[in-house]
């Protein structure tokens, strides 16, 4: 017979963001790759793409079709297991995979950072607390990201038949790594900046989760000390605009630069000084693991998916949620002692080589596929 995985998700740029290596990993065991998300990007190691119509938000008409689509998908093919990613995608596709589960396709879900977690608003434990629940019964291994969610989904005794934690999806620590002082001056100047320049860097899109607007108040609070200092924020999104208004009237819009959207993330970190971060709510966030890996010290607000990854004094600091100023302080001790900016860099590029890298995750995803490839007769399908 032969074997075929699918990976299910929202869009189909978190394929290519996250799970090329797994793409690959599944062809070497001699799968047939099959990929369903919203999206035209053309992806290496898949042997057929389907574009399913899946929307993020939940009341949108186009999700009804998707799940049609997706149960006509899977119906159709005989998958062996199905690994699916990202809320919308992980809903769609088990509601989708019920009939082909009953047959003995096996469905995997991954929760990139539950909506319900510690200081989330009431209105997300009522939404969508009750849908994660139900559809643990219609998963054989539950995945998590991060210790909170994992002794949640215990602690609620969700119905998965597994329950697993792997730490993230991985880091690519062959292309995100530190650099030595010449070629950061190099990379530097290329980018249009000046060896003297304190550059600090955040990811994001920008939304009300990602709280860009905090950065900007600190920011505004240390120009006068640091005149050098550049906030480098890449990223597009509905609050982008508000964001620059607010960085002119806060009068730091020339040491602020708003880059977009950029696929040279990699480059951004390496001639940085300092990541920073300010969203209210993670699961595991892959941009503070690349600036690790790139031997930045993190400043962040605290939240379960930032406070796996920095740890107080060692890597970076965790601060409380809109306090400005205790922000600005650990930004200014990063800039005033840059024998400590490279201890904690040093820190938190081991801990994610030992923990965080693609290899480590790949080791980990590639011992619960096998479980299911040995212990189920090769019956296997995966939806991300």
């Amino acid at each position: 017979m032969e074997k075929k995985v699918l990976f299910c998700a929202t869009k189909d740029y978190h394929f290519e963001a996250f799970h090329l290596p797994y793409f690959k990993w599944f062809k070497e065991q001699g799968y047939e790759v099959h990929t369903a998300a919203h999206g035209d990007l053309v992806l290496p190691f898949v042997d057929k793409k389907h574009i399913i119509p899946i929307q993020r938000s939940p009341i949108k008409i186009e999700n009804l079709k998707a799940y049609k689509d997706l149960e006509k998908l899977i119906e159709s093919n005989n998958f062996q297991l199905v690994h699916c990613h990202t809320p919308m995608g992980g809903v769609l596709a088990r509601l989708a995979g019920r009939k082909a589960r009953e047959k003995g396709t096996k469905m995997i879900y991954t929760a990139h950072g539950f909506h319900f977690c510690k200081g989330s608003p009431l209105i997300n434990w009522l939404l969508y607390y009750p849908i994660e629940k139900y559809l643990a019964k219609l998963t054989d291994c539950l995945i998590t990201i991060n210790e909170e969610d994992f002794q949640l989904a215990r602690k609620r005794n969700f119905k998965a038949q597994e329950i697993k934690h792997v730490h993230g999806v991985g880091v690519d620590t062959e292309r995100f790594h530190p650099v030595s002082p010449f070629y950061k001056s190099v990379l530097r100047l290329e980018k249009g900046y000046r060896d003297d320049d304190f550059l600090m860097f955040y990811a994001a899109e920008f939304n009300k989760n990602k709280n860009q607007q905090l950065l900007l108040r600190s920011f505004s609070l240390i120009k006068d000390e640091i005149p050098n200092a550049r906030l480098l924020l890449a990223g597009e999104g509905p609050l982008l605009d508000d964001c620059r208004k607010l960085a002119e009237t806060l009068g730091i819009s020339e040491n602020v630069d708003f880059l977009g959207f950029r696929n040279d993330i990699d480059v951004l970190l390496k001639i940085s000084d300092l990541a920073v971060a300010s969203s209210l709510r993670e699961g595991l966030p892959v941009n503070i693991m690349e600036a690790m890996a790139c031997g930045l010290p993190v400043v962040a607000v605290k939240n379960r998916g930032h406070s796996e990854l920095v740890k107080n004094n060692q890597n970076g600091w965790l601060i409380d949620r809109n306090d400005e100023r205790n922000f600005t302080e650990k930004i200014l001790k990063v800039f005033g002692d840059s024998e400590l900016r490279i201890k904690y860099g040093k820190n938190g590029r081991k801990m994610i080589e030992n923990k965080y890298s693609t290899k480590k995750i790949l080791e980990a995803k590639s011992e619960i596929y096998k479980l299911y490839m040995i212990d189920k007769e090769d019956i296997m399908w995966a939806v991300h």
